[in-house]
């Protein structure tokens, strides 16, 4: 089971209160803030490699930004850091290089300390290694240091390494030309929206929809496939990796309750949830939410008033934590009302206090589908939370 990450349901939305962040960073989440992004490109090149005459010369007009260790060469291609910050960046990826901690393709997160504004700053850093001659199989390997800049190391923990991994890779193709001709056209630009692309996806998501976030949550919950009408490629791109990032999947393949929550999918004939991004915001149809889901739209609203993406994920990291406490706490009084009336009686209180019944029982229907027992229990479960619903209606 996982263990309990909030005491209560508000303390899951109010970041502010609990020790995620350290407290200047919370500080900084109080009021209404633009953070500050960069990205750096070096030149690696192994001593035992043979250097082209391309880079030769490349180094020799840069030798005032290359530092040399005994088995390689780190040299400046590019940055959008201060002057007098750069050369900090580079002793510092320098050390990560003597002691062998950048594995090339695997990027790494850690906290830097340069001459910024913000002093010390998250810093992901990855070695995208270039193909080895076939003459020289064993010899040190050429590539480059791509580095990104922004938040703190916990924000950017927040986002799966593989994300900045996969953005890291995208420019692979754009990094084999003589001297890097295409700096300008294709490899600065696309160093610099790495903020846009790899962070402020869920911030635009939540700017998109506005109060209709909660129907986008209890789909990622609910497995229901969303569709997006009318609008562009960018924003599909979004919402899916939003959809992506709410969801239950993947949080973990040792936990069986999470398993299940990953696989299950509704007995029940299930409606895509369409937005027409004709309108703004866009229009809904057959849409879907629950209480539980509707409870978190006002954190998403004021977290995306501060402009604030790493906020917005470690909100979004609370939701999926609460959902998936409330999954185990509904198993173990449906393992206990087998054996209790009383138990019984608990999980109807229980269903009718989260506000997150029809998801819960959907996955917990699946999960034990092959448990008789479980199942009637369940069944009773549902008649209840369907008697409650059209109470209410």
């Amino acid at each position: 089971m996982f263990t309990s990450q909030t005491s209560s349901f508000q303390d899951s939305i109010d970041v502010e209160e609990r020790d995620d962040f350290d407290s200047e960073e919370i500080a900084g989440y109080s009021q209404k803030t633009q953070l500050n992004c960069y990205y750096t490109i070096y030149l690696y090149q192994g001593t035992r490699s043979e250097a082209s005459g391309e880079n030769v010369a490349w180094n020799q007009r840069r030798a005032d930004s290359t530092t040399s260790q005994d088995d390689f060469s780190l040299t400046l291609v590019d940055s959008s850091l201060p002057s007098e910050a750069e050369p900090e960046l580079r002793t510092y990826i320098s050390r990560r290089l003597s002691k062998g901690a950048l594995l090339g393709g695997m990027g790494n997160i850690a906290t830097v300390e340069l001459s910024i504004p913000e002093q010390a700053v998250g810093c992901y850093c990855c070695l995208l290694e270039q193909e080895r001659s076939p003459e020289q199989p064993d010899a040190d390997g050429n590539g480059y240091v791509i580095c990104f800049m922004g938040g703190s190391e916990k924000g950017l923990n927040l986002y799966p390494l593989l994300e900045l991994d996969k953005y890291v890779q995208g420019l692979h193709s754009s990094l084999q030309t003589p001297e890097l001709q295409n700096l300008e056209t294709e490899v600065r630009p696309y160093l610099s929206r790495w903020y846009e692309e790899s962070v402020m996806h869920i911030y635009r998501v939540v700017q998109l929809v506005q109060s209709n976030i909660s129907f986008l949550l209890h789909a990622a919950l609910s497995h229901t496939h969303v569709e997006l009408n009318n609008s562009d490629e960018r924003t599909k791109a979004d919402v899916s990796r939003f959809i992506k990032a709410a969801s239950l999947v993947g949080l973990s393949q040792q936990d069986t309750t999470t398993a299940s929550l990953c696989k299950a999918i509704s007995e029940d004939t299930q409606s895509d949830l369409s937005l027409d991004c004709s309108t703004s915001p866009p229009t809904l149809s057959n849409a879907v939410s629950n209480r539980f889901c509707d409870d978190w739209i006002q954190a998403f609203l004021n977290a995306a008033e501060r402009c604030n993406p790493f906020l917005l994920r470690q909100i979004l990291e609370n939701f999926k934590l609460k959902a998936i406490q409330d999954m185990n706490s509904l198993k173990r009084f449906v393992r206990q009302a087998e054996m209790s009336h009383y138990a019984l009686f608990r999980c109807c209180l229980f269903l009718q206090g989260c506000g997150n019944g029809d998801v819960l029982l959907q996955n917990a229907r699946a999960e034990h589908s092959d448990m008789p027992e479980a199942c009637s229990i369940i069944a009773v479960l549902e008649e209840f939370i369907k008697e409650q619903s059209q109470a209410q209606a």
